[in-house]
């Protein structure tokens, strides 16, 4: 053998795995591999974002997000050969991203904007849907834009792409805006029903969803132009693209066969939220062919 046959054998033996380890490695590692071993795949899931991820009256998680998820739950266990039991671990916007980093849970199913930002720490599958934060406030509070929470209080959750917005709009047209952190969207309605504050700013269909399930829908209305634009899609870990592939197949099946198309008008019809030309646009990017 010659001494150039020799280090061409030698670099193979270090990049090439050796027996089933090239045919399966897929599922010996990362998320799919913990799936395998584990038999269950861990969902994270919103306990208030109507229509996306919230909890139906048997405080069951249900949503559009909830009903997307499963079916990468279906194509999990299709590529495992396997069945696999869905575990559901409840997220916030402080928690979300801290707990899909570190191992806590495999897939969120909620309303996550996808930033440059966060894909530091996470990565995402294909978009489902696209807002921007609106405020939410009293029919009769004078509140029609965000210039108008000069000198009143609005509640932010704490930890979204909705707070940053409006603050920065608020520093560039120099208000005067008291701001009461929140928890979570359930916690800023709470705050504006009860008078606490005089709006509740977030994603204009997380504003609508919330009027949809208020003791008295007709004394509020969403406001304002968009202050952020605001891609949602589902989270999964970073560096991990055997999992995000099964991902990404699931979705791209349901945007190319037009299920979307009935998924979406079952969660989002009754708010009288059509889906717009670019969420339709998004939805045929990511019907990649098989």
């Amino acid at each position: 053998m010659s001494v150039k046959s020799r280090i061409l054998g030698a670099v193979l033996a270090l990049v090439l795995p050796t027996g089933g380890a090239l045919a399966d490695g897929h599922t010996s590692s990362g998320t799919l591999g913990k799936i395998a071993e584990n038999g269950e795949i861990v969902l994270g899931y919103r306990e208030s974002s109507v229509p996306f991820s919230y909890l139906d009256a048997n405080q069951q998680p249900v949503g559009y997000s909830i009903e997307l998820c499963m079916k990468i739950v279906d194509a999990v266990a299709e590529e495992l050969g396997k069945e696999v039991t869905v575990r559901f671990v409840p997220v916030n916007p402080k928690t979300r991203i801290a707990l899909m980093a570190n191992g806590t849970i495999d897939l969120e199913c909620g309303s996550t904007t996808n930033n440059l930002t966060r894909q530091q720490q996470v990565e995402y599958l294909p978009v489902t849907f696209v807002t921007g934060t609106k405020i939410l406030a009293r029919k009769d509070s004078g509140i029609t834009s965000v210039a108008d929470l000069d000198g009143k209080a609005v509640a932010l959750a704490q930890g979204t792409t909705n707070e940053r917005a409006v603050l920065a709009a608020v520093e560039q047209m120099g208000l005067d805006v008291k701001v009461l952190p929140v928890r979570d969207h359930a916690e800023g309605m709470l705050s504006l029903e009860t008078d606490r504050v005089d709006a509740y700013a977030s994603d204009h269909i997380l504003l609508h969803g919330l009027i949809s399930k208020a003791k008295n829908p007709d004394e509020f209305a969403v406001v304002g132009d968009f202050l952020s634009y605001d891609p949602y899609a589902l989270m999964v870990r970073r560096d991990d693209s055997a999992f995000e592939l099964v991902g990404k197949k699931a979705l791209a099946e349901v945007f190319r066969s037009g299920e979307i198309d009935e998924i979406y008008a079952k969660w989002f019809d009754d708010l009288g939220v059509p889906a717009d030309p670019l969420l339709k646009a998004a939805f045929r990017l990511g019907a990649l062919p098989s």
